[in-house]
């Protein structure tokens, strides 16, 4: 193995969704070089279908008080497009299990206390304390093949956050409100709020930040074809 590819190893294996950031600020520059590597992901006919916000300062504080004032008086979440199935089945519904029990549990949140969930589903809304979020979106008439080279620009972000020695948090709860995500950045109605990604500087003081999913084994998920 190379030094390179090393390297290259080391940024997506360190990955992690982060739940707890340090105030401190993420220099412009840097989310810059950042968006402009990642716009290097393949897209079906070079067509790049990503946009993104870049907020921070006093917009990213009142987009965040609007986010958690709409979740704490109960508003029903309207995302624009289906995220989930909408009907469960194993082994997705045992492992979206594993990893909410999991981190609940390393939190002390126990199963039914539904007023400690609520308050740690709203630090979404608060970005986990990060001082920039990224909010995607994606023109309403483009189809399945430009969401999924959306998630290769998405995967690019974070690889070089890390390579950068910065952290990050996808986000899909950030479209669950997209009225208001629309209204704060003056995105146009033909528009879909695909999620957020928090960036900053991890706090290793956060517990949550001690969680680490599992992931199944390659061979439970590849056929090795052979000649």
């Amino acid at each position: 193995m190379t030094d390179t590819s090393h390297t290259v190893e080391q940024a997506i294996v360190s990955r992690q969704s982060v739940r707890g950031f340090l105030p401190t600020p993420v220099p412009p520059d840097l989310i810059r070089r950042i968006l402009q590597a990642a716009a290097r992901a393949p897209s079906g006919s070079n067509i790049q279908p990503w946009k993104v916000h870049v907020v921070t300062g006093a917009r990213r504080d009142a987009l965040s008080q609007a986010l958690v004032q709409a979740h704490a008086r109960g508003e029903p979440e309207r995302r624009e497009y289906q995220y989930y199935p909408v009907a469960w089945r194993s082994p997705y519904i045992d492992r979206r299990r594993e990893t909410g029990w999991g981190l609940y549990s390393l939190l002390g949140i126990q199963k039914g206390d539904r007023q400690a969930s609520a308050r740690q589903h709203a630090r979404n809304f608060e970005f986990f304390g990060a001082p920039c979020v990224l909010l995607f979106t994606i023109d309403n008439d483009l189809d399945k093949g430009s969401w999924l080279d959306y998630g290769m620009f998405l995967q690019n972000i974070m690889v070089m956050a890390r390579g950068c020695g910065l952290d990050t948090c996808p986000q899909a709860a950030l479209a669950n409100y997209p009225d208001i995500v629309k209204q704060h950045l003056g995105i146009p109605d033909d528009q879909i709020v695909v999620c957020g990604i928090s960036i900053g500087y991890q706090d290793e003081a956060e517990p949550a930040n001690q969680y680490r999913t599992g992931r199944v084994s390659v061979d439970d998920f590849t056929t090795f074809h052979e000649a």
